[in-house]
C-alpha cells in the first residue's frame, strides 16, 4: 500500500530509488517501477528541476529520456493554466459528444466503489485509502466514468481532486480532458484486454461492461447510451468526506497580525512546503498560510489535509487559515513578505508579496501551445543534452 510521509526526507529517499531505466521499461504496469514522487512535486518539497538534475547527474540520461518526457508533461500543463487560467476548468473544445449530452452528478456505484467492474472498484477504494493511483487507473476510471457512464468530466474531475494527494489543478483538469477528448483530438479507449496486460489478476474485469472490443467501445464512446448503474450493495465503500477548512486538529488560526509585525516573513503555502530558502535573513519568521478561496473551490479529504498540515506544523508554530483579504491585511504589518509563486495564489499584489520564481526545467513560451508535441519541439529547439537544462546559461546583459 501506498505511504507518502510528509517530509523532505521522504521525498529525497523517494528520489534515490528512482531507476530512470526501470522506469523506462515497466511504468506502464500498476506493479512498474514508476517514481512515487507526484506528492513531493504537486507539494513543492521537490521540484521538476531537482529530479532532472538528479537523473543527470546520477545516471546521466538525456532530454529525450522516457522519464524526462512525462515530467514535460506536468509542465506543459502548467504551461497552459499559465495562459488559460480558469479556462481550463471548461472544456477547450467539443468533445466525441456536445457537453449537454453528459451527466453533471457522479453515479452512487461509482462514488462507493460498487460498480462490480473489478478495476474501477479496486482503484476508487485504493484512491480513498491512499490518496493515489497509478496513471493507467486513472486514466482506466476517468475513461469509464465519461465514455461509459456519460459523466461530465469536469464534475468527476472535481471528485477525484478533492481524493488525491497529489491533486494538481492543471495536471488533473487537462488530464481529464485528454481523456474525454475536449484536450486531444481523439477519446482515450481500454477494455479488459488493457487491465490483464498492465494489472495485477485482482484487478481484471472480464465479463463486465469493458470486456469488449476496441471498436464497441468506441461506438459506446460518441453513443449518448450509458451502461446502466449498478444499486448500492453490500460491497459499498464509504466516500470519505472533504473539508473546505482545515480540521481542528492542526491548529490553524485566523490570520494574526502580531504574529509578523516589523519582520521579514517567509510565507509557506501548500505548493511550496520545502525547507527554507538559505539566503532568507537569519530573523525570519516563517508563516504557513491555507487560503480559503482554493479549498472552498476545491475542498480536501482529511487526508490531504493532514499531509499538508503536519508538514506546515513541523516547518512553523504560525498557521493561518483564511481569505486572501485577511491574509494581506495582517501582512501588511510585516516589513517584508517573500514567497515562491504558484498559479493556484490568489492575487498577492496588493500586499506587495515578493515572488520568486516557480522553479522550471523547460523554458517558458509566450504563446500557448495547443498540444503537447508542438510545445515538446519549441521547448526543446537548440537543446541537445539535458545538461544545457541543468546548468542553464545566465542571460546576456543587453548590447549598449
Amino acid at each position: 500500500m501506498y505511504e507518502f510521509p510528509p517530509t523532505p526526507e521522504a521525498a529525497q529517499l523517494r528520489l534515490d530509488y528512482v531507476s530512470p531505466k526501470d522506469y523506462a521499461h515497466s511504468r506502464n504496469a500498476l506493479d512498474g517501477a514508476v517514481t512515487h514522487l507526484s506528492p513531493y512535486l504537486t507539494h513543492g518539497f521537490l521540484s521538476v528541476p531537482d529530479v532532472a538534475s538528479a537523473m543527470y547527474h546520477q545516471y546521466r540520461v538525456g532530454v529525450q529520456h522516457k522519464l524526462i518526457y512525462e515530467l514535460g508533461w506536468r509542465e506543459y500543463f502548467q504551461h497552459l493554466h499559465h495562459h488559460l487560467g480558469d479556462g481550463i476548468a471548461q472544456s477547450l473544445h467539443e468533445g466525441v459528444l456536445p457537453d449537454t449530452e453528459y451527466s453533471t452528478e457522479l453515479p452512487e456505484d461509482v462514488r462507493h466503489a460498487c460498480t462490480r467492474v473489478p478495476v474501477i472498484d479496486t482503484a476508487i477504494r485504493m484512491l480513498y485509502t491512499t490518496g493515489y493511483l497509478h496513471n493507467h487507473a486513472r486514466l482506466w476510471v476517468a475513461s469509464y466514468i465519461v465514455h461509459l457512464r456519460k459523466v461530465h468530466w469536469r464534475v468527476a474531475a472535481d471528485w477525484m481532486y478533492s481524493h488525491l494527494l497529489d491533486g494538481d489543478v492543471a495536471s488533473n483538469y487537462l488530464g481529464w480532458q485528454w481523456v474525454a477528448a475536449t484536450g486531444s483530438s481523439k477519446p482515450y479507449l481500454f477494455n479488459a484486454d488493457t487491465v490483464e496486460k498492465f494489472a495485477p489478476e485482482i484487478w481484471h474485469s472480464r465479463a463486465t461492461s469493458i470486456d469488449v472490443s476496441y471498436e464497441l467501445m468506441d461506438i459506446l464512446a460518441r453513443s449518448s447510451a450509458t451502461v446502466a448503474q449498478v444499486r448500492k450493495n453490500e460491497l459499498a465503500w464509504d466516500e470519505p468526506a472533504v473539508f473546505s477548512e482545515p480540521p481542528a486538529d492542526l491548529g490553524f488560526t485566523k490570520p494574526v497580525a502580531s504574529d509578523v509585525a516589523g519582520q521579514h516573513v517567509w510565507l509557506v503555502h501548500p505548493w511550496v512546503l520545502a525547507d527554507l530558502p538559505k539566503d532568507l535573513p537569519a530573523d525570519v519568521v516563517c508563516v504557513a498560510v491555507a487560503f480559503a478561496e482554493h479549498t472552498q473551490a476545491h475542498p480536501w479529504n482529511a487526508l490531504r489535509w493532514h499531509f499538508v498540515g503536519e508538514r506546515m506544523t513541523a516547518l512553523t508554530p504560525h498557521r493561518w487559515f483564511g481569505s486572501a483579504d485577511e491574509v494581506l491585511a495582517a501582512l501588511a504589518h510585516a516589513q517584508s513578505v517573500q514567497t515562491v509563486a504558484h498559479l493556484c495564489l490568489p492575487d498577492l499584489a496588493a500586499g506587495h508579496v515578493q515572488l520568486r520564481p516557480a522553479p522550471r526545467l523547460f523554458r517558458h513560451l509566450d504563446k500557448p501551445m495547443d498540444s503537447f508535441s508542438k510545445w515538446w519541439v519549441q521547448v526543446n529547439k537548440n537543446v541537445r543534452h539535458l545538461q544545457q537544462l541543468v546548468y542553464p546559461l545566465p542571460a546576456r546583459p543587453p548590447a549598449s
